[in-house]
């Protein structure tokens, strides 16, 4: 007697974006030295009918909230939750930029263990490739 699969929790969401739906959603992710053309990525990635996904902020421009060393802290593993949950979300990841550091590496790691296509703007530095 064969029982059925019990479907995973990637499974069930991909199943409910096809049911919905839902266009391509492409996250994207790379040093927040880039966000300028993150946004031109946000731009083209859009007008080719995607939903796009990228970091909220850039913690390395002055402001209030991240001023003190403890909270700035707090709020990058806060946000780096966040952009993993992003990276599970996406069917895709777009990294941006020719400079590719830890953060952005493990990002790239994660979205590839979880199967997810990753794209680069600058192939070249797709260590993996």
């Amino acid at each position: 007697m064969s029982y059925p699969q019990l479907l995973t929790a990637e499974k069930k969401l991909a199943d409910a974006k096809k049911l919905l739906s839902l266009p391509h959603i492409v996250v994207i992710c790379g040093s927040t030295r880039f966000m300028t053309e993150m946004n031109e990525a946000d731009l083209r990635e859009t007008k080719a009918g995607k939903i796009v996904v990228k970091p909220g902020t850039d913690m390395k421009s002055p402001h209030e909230p991240w001023s003190a060393p403890v909270e700035a802290e707090a709020l990058k593993a806060r946000l780096d939750g966040l952009h993993r949950a992003k990276i599970r979300l996406a069917d895709e990841v777009l990294v941006v930029g020719d400079y590719i550091g830890d953060s952005t590496r493990a990002e790239i790691a994660y979205a590839r263990s979880l199967g997810k296509a990753v794209r680069f703007t600058h192939p070249e530095v797709d260590l993996d490739a």
